[in-house]
């Protein structure tokens, strides 16, 4: 029997009938799920349910917002092995990393619950005789998400959690590939109280989206994906007057230094090149190591410990990695391990055709380790997002910082040193929006923020974090004054100082 994934307007789960698309499992390459695709009309229903909900709730104290959140987050824990579960069905994620994803997400949630706090303003008395100002923090109105296949748990809660306890109502469009984790948590959340159409699900493909890019009911758009994505998603919105912040591709470096920790940075660089299965936005996957013989012994430790590498299904909690999101994906990643091949890299570790016994038809990658690589060519150039780690030999440093400069993204890098000076020169010149020392995956806690720079991120306030706070509410300004009764005053007609 077929499952059919549908939408969630107004607090009720509906099925237009419009059009629908297979949701595969990657493990299997087989499918027994169908996600709808939403019509014109049904995004619009949407954010009508969200408009009329919009009033009310921007007038709910935040105090009470938070509250909701607080029982969202219980909801999360409570019931957190089958949102993994769903996760690795649809996305292929380990059970090990579906909980790491989900936990993230959940501590933006709890960031959620400081809404009083971050929403408190400013306040000044005495600027001038008898005259007061001071500053607020309001809702935009409707305000909208579209996320990626790679996290379905994490990435959305990045947005509608801070989005909606700043008073803001929301519509999310999460991936069509991997859609029944994200539906489940936004029916967790009506759970946990919050009322009908401030939150709301519209599966879909461009059509949708398109909506939510035009209709002038949307104050806001936030977006994670694809940097040529990312960016016609930011010129659209923008071209119709809506605030934006669209998040795009990454290439991220690791220098590896002469005196770094090999062995160390070896396991570092295990789980952040190859962990995900590389479909992660902050994935290590260019190492540039600085002289021959670090390069020579990163190589040789780096083959040596892939050996114990074990990729296959989700359900299986000693595998290190599952198969990637889908066939095609399968194919282009294989394609840019030929090209390197052919472009004269040499493949240390070859995970072209990995055996996974029972799971013959999914969408496996193996880890892959590529030597000799050259930023000339096609497989440095592009996000390949699976799980490839391509070493790159340089002469010093300051070669290596030049490479990571000069390329079109800036999303995550990071040094393995014991110089803290080095360190130190590096987090200062790198041009890069996150940066980690010793640190491979230099992801932002939750009262940070998180963004690149470059062709990684278009708009000027990073994810989450204080920013996102700024991204979903607007200043207002308000200066007041009382005159004294029975104090008449005469006209002013200088500028007011």
């Amino acid at each position: 029997m077929t499952n059919t994934v549908g939408h969630l307007i107004n607090g009720e789960l509906i099925n237009d009938n419009h059009r629908s698309q297979a949701v595969f499992n990657p493990a299997t390459g087989g499918s027994d799920t169908q996600v709808a695709l939403a019509s014109k009309q049904t995004v619009e229903q949407a954010i009508s349910a969200a408009q009329a909900a919009f009033p009310e709730w921007r007038n709910t104290p935040p105090m009470k917002r938070a509250r909701v959140m607080f029982r969202f987050k219980e909801l999360l824990e409570k019931n957190a092995d089958t949102i993994c579960q769903l996760i690795g069905k649809e996305h292929g994620k380990i059970s090990h990393d579906a909980a790491g994803e989900l936990q993230r997400g959940i501590e933006n949630v709890e960031f959620a619950c400081s809404a009083p706090e971050l929403l408190k303003g400013e306040h000044s008395r005495n600027v001038g005789p008898g005259i007061d100002s001071w500053s607020e923090f309001q809702a935009l109105g409707v305000v909208a998400g579209i996320t990626p296949f790679n996290f379905p748990a994490m990435v959305p809660m990045w947005m509608f959690p801070l989005a909606i306890v700043c008073g803001n109502t929301f519509v999310l469009k999460p991936s069509e590939r991997d859609p029944s984790s994200t539906l489940y948590i936004a029916q967790l959340l009506k759970e946990a109280g919050l009322p009908d159409g401030v939150m709301n699900i519209v599966n879909g493909d461009k059509e949708a989206v398109d909506v939510l890019l035009t209709d002038e009911r949307v104050k806001a758009v936030s977006f994670v994906g694809s940097t040529p994505i990312a960016e016609h998603i930011y010129a659209t919105a923008s071209a119709n007057g809506k605030r934006c912040q669209a998040l795009g591709g990454a290439k991220n470096h690791a220098i590896v230094m002469p005196d770094a920790d090999i062995d160390n940075a070896v396991n570092q660089l295990l789980g952040a090149a190859f962990g995900s299965s590389g479909e992660r936005c902050m994935a290590l996957s260019v190492a540039v190591a600085v002289g021959d013989e670090a390069a020579d012994k990163l190589i040789t430790t780096m083959k040596n410990a892939m050996a114990g590498l074990s990729v296959g299904v989700y359900s299986d909690a000693t595998n290190d990695f599952g198969p990637v999101i889908t066939k095609a994906h399968q194919e282009k990643v294989v394609g840019f391990i030929d090209s390197a091949e052919r472009q004269g890299a040499s493949i240390v570790v070859d995970g072209r055709a990995p055996k996974v016994a029972g799971y013959e038809n999914g969408f496996f990658v193996g880890a892959t380790l590529i030597d000799d690589v050259t930023k000339e060519m096609d497989s440095y150039k592009a996000e390949i997002f699976g799980p490839v780690l391509q070493v790159i030999r340089v002469k010093s440093m300051q070669e290596a910082m030049q490479l990571i400069n000069d390329h079109e993204y800036g999303n995550g890098t990071c040094i393995f040193t014991r110089d803290g000076e080095a360190a130190r020169y590096f987090s200062d010149h790198i041009e890069v929006g996150m940066v980690g020392i010793n640190v491979p995956l230099p992801v932002p806690v939750a009262y940070h923020s998180f963004g690149g720079w470059k062709r990684s991120l278009f708009g000027d306030l990073h994810a989450y974090g204080p920013d996102g706070v700024r991204f979903y509410t607007k200043r207002k300004t308000i200066t007041q004054r009382w005159p004294s009764s029975g104090v008449r005053e005469g006209a002013s007609f200088s500028f007011p100082s």
